[in-house]
Parts: C-alpha cells; sequence; structure tokens
C-alpha cells in the first residue's frame, strides 16, 4: 500500500472566460458585468438585467484542435432577484486510439484503432440579489465539473463562486471569488484499460494516477468607470487584479499571493457599436539563455447590437512571443424581452 497525492491544480478549462466582449477586453469584466454572462463573471451582476436573456459563444483553440461552446439563460425573479444557469464544454474530438493497435501475435492490425474523445463540462447555476445598502448586490454560483476521458477515466466535482459589485458616481467596483469552498474533483480510472498501457513503456506508467483532485481558491478584484462624451460616445476604462493564493509565475508572486493585472477599455456609440481592447496575462517567461523577460497578451474585439441582438467577436493572444497561436471567438447575446414586445 502507498498513498497518492492530491493534485492542486485542476478545471483550468473552467478559467478560459465566456463571451467575445468581456474576452475583447482582457476579461476587465468583474466590476461591469452586468447580462447574462455575469453568471460566469461574477454572479451579482445578474441582478442589472431588465428581461430574459440567452448567449451563446464558440472557440477554437490550439489550432483548432480543442473546441470551446457556452450557453447561457438568465432572467429576473422580482426587482430585487435574478437567477441565471450556463453550461461550458472543452473537449477535444476524435482521437486516436491506439491500445490496441498491435494484437496478441504482435502484428499490426490497423482496423482496431478507434476514436474517442476528451470532453471537460462545467454545468452552474447563479443567484443574485440586491442588499439593503443602495449599490450593493451580491450572487452565488454552485457548479457541478464533469470530466470524461472515453471510456478510460471520468470524474465528478463540485464546487461554489461567490461574488459582490458596489457603484457609486460612475464608479464600478466587483470582487469574485472562484471555488470558495475548493472544488474537488473525483475520478473513477478504468483499471482494465490502464492494465493494458501500464507497461508499454518501461519505467513508465507504472502505478494508477491520483484519483482526487482539488480546485483551490482564487479571487479577482476589478474597478472600472464609464465617462459620456456628448451623449453620443462612451468610454468604459477596467483593470483587474487577478489573485492566486499561491507562488507562481505572475508578475507580481509572493509565496501568499501572486497578481496578475490587466485593463481594458471599450469604445462605444450610441449603445449600437463598440471597439474593444485589453491587455493581461502578464507573466514572468524564462528564456533559453537563462534570463527572464514579462510576457503579455494582448486582445482586441468589436461589438454590433441592435434591436435585442448583440453580435461580439474578439482576437485574441495577439503578439504573444511564446505562441504563434491565436484564437477567433465570436458570441451572441439576445435579448428575449425586445422580441415579446
Amino acid at each position: 500500500m502507498h498513498s497518492q497525492a492530491v493534485r492542486k491544480y485542476s478545471n483550468e478549462f473552467m478559467n478560459i472566460g465566456v463571451d467575445a466582449a468581456a474576452l475583447g477586453r482582457s476579461n476587465t469584466v468583474v466590476a461591469t458585468s452586468n447580462d447574462v454572462n455575469a453568471g460566469y463573471w461574477n454572479p451579482a451582476g445578474l441582478i442589472h438585467m431588465d428581461d430574459h436573456q440567452l448567449s451563446a459563444m464558440h472557440a477554437s483553440y490550439f489550432a483548432n484542435i480543442a473546441q470551446y461552446d457556452y450557453l447561457a439563460y438568465a432572467s429576473p425573479i422580482d426587482d430585487r432577484s435574478a437567477w441565471g444557469i450556463s453550461l461550458i464544454r472543452f473537449g477535444v474530438d476524435d482521437i486516436l486510439n491506439t491500445t490496441e493497435l498491435i494484437d496478441s501475435q504482435g502484428n499490426i492490425d490497423y482496423n482496431r484503432i478507434s476514436l474517442f474523445s476528451a470532453a471537460d463540462y462545467g454545468f452552474t447555476f447563479s443567484y443574485a440579489r440586491k442588499l439593503p445598502v443602495p449599490g450593493f448586490q451580491y450572487g452565488v454560483s454552485a457548479k457541478v465539473i464533469r470530466r470524461i476521458i472515453g471510456e478510460f477515466a471520468s470524474s465528478w466535482g463540485f464546487g461554489f463562486d461567490v461574488g459582490v459589485q458596489f457603484e457609486k458616481n460612475n464608479w464600478q467596483f466587483g470582487l469574485m471569488v472562484r471555488d470558495i469552498t475548493t472544488t474537488y474533483n473525483i475520478w473513477n480510472i478504468d483499471e482494465d484499460a490502464y492494465a493494458k498501457i501500464a507497461n508499454a513503456v518501461p519505467g513508465e506508467n507504472q502505478e494508477l494516477p491520483e484519483s482526487t483532485e482539488i480546485t483551490a481558491p482564487k479571487a479577482q478584484l476589478g474597478i472600472a468607470r464609464k465617462f459620456i462624451i456628448r451623449y453620443d460616445y462612451s468610454i468604459v476604462a477596467a483593470a483587474n487584479m487577478n489573485m492566486r493564493f499561491a507562488r507562481t509565475n505572475d508578475i507580481v508572486s509572493t509565496d501568499f499571493v501572486s497578481i496578475d493585472p490587466a485593463v481594458g477599455l471599450e469604445f462605444g456609440y450610441t449603445d449600437l457599436v463598440f471597439v474593444r481592447a485589453g491587455v493581461g496575462n502578464f507573466q514572468k517567461v524564462q528564456q533559453l539563455d537563462s534570463t527572464e523577460k514579462t510576457g503579455f497578451q494582448p486582445n482586441i474585439g468589436l461589438g454590433f447590437k441592435y434591436k435585442g441582438i448583440q453580435i461580439d467577436y474578439a482576437l485574441t493572444d495577439l503578439g504573444n512571443q511564446s505562441t504563434a497561436l491565436y484564437s477567433n471567438i465570436f458570441s451572441v447575446k439576445v435579448d428575449l424581452g425586445m422580441f415579446r414586445n
């Protein structure tokens, strides 16, 4: 008998982000999120909705190898509360399973190759309510995590997020704590399937992987202000501090907390056309010559809103010197109340 360590980092797909409007601003929306997508960014923002809303997003990552999809719905309950649900899927499909490529006689048989998918699912239920103090609201999200690796392994996980927002004199503040209770994932591994590959490489894969993962709490603190210029033009300036309570390669890193800052801007014209830009993900990057530099990720985006339908586009990971990959992201948001009227 021997003990297995508990993996302390998991469910990273839940940190990618949703809504091209937010991604174009480098995710600096914790303080300003006020629609159906607030269920992800800060559930307190759901309280600002006037009617039912629906949102969807699709993105491809790693040169179209991985697909990321998001669907959400939210509506007010009364003038002081609201609720929402969302589903995220991040998956790689049609992976070749070659574990049985060679038969018991040592012959290669390509007919023994099969396909499988590795997919992560996150289902979230959110509730928001105004506090008695004017300008304050809070929100809570309960989430269920389902991860599946073909027929080889699967897991269930459960956790909670909590958010608050405050606004006064055109200033907006937000705090979002993800996995506040620590999210646990329990894996069920097919030991028979694992036994087939356990000795494929001598000295490797000799033990079953850990069956338990935890996702530690992390926090996002946001501040924003909206400026109106001659009635028709608006500028939203926002900043985030994304915090993990461990030492990482973030630009600010200590044993207690590591901070990755981000800033974003949104220029709007008559609440019809939007141009967005942001920069974030500031990281200390180790070079091949052992020197260190600061890496970052700029993003840009566009948005159009007309008669209850908003379509947004974001181009992310521009100019990142550590990778040549970038992502085109599209999302749509529909205000169902506009159609009913």
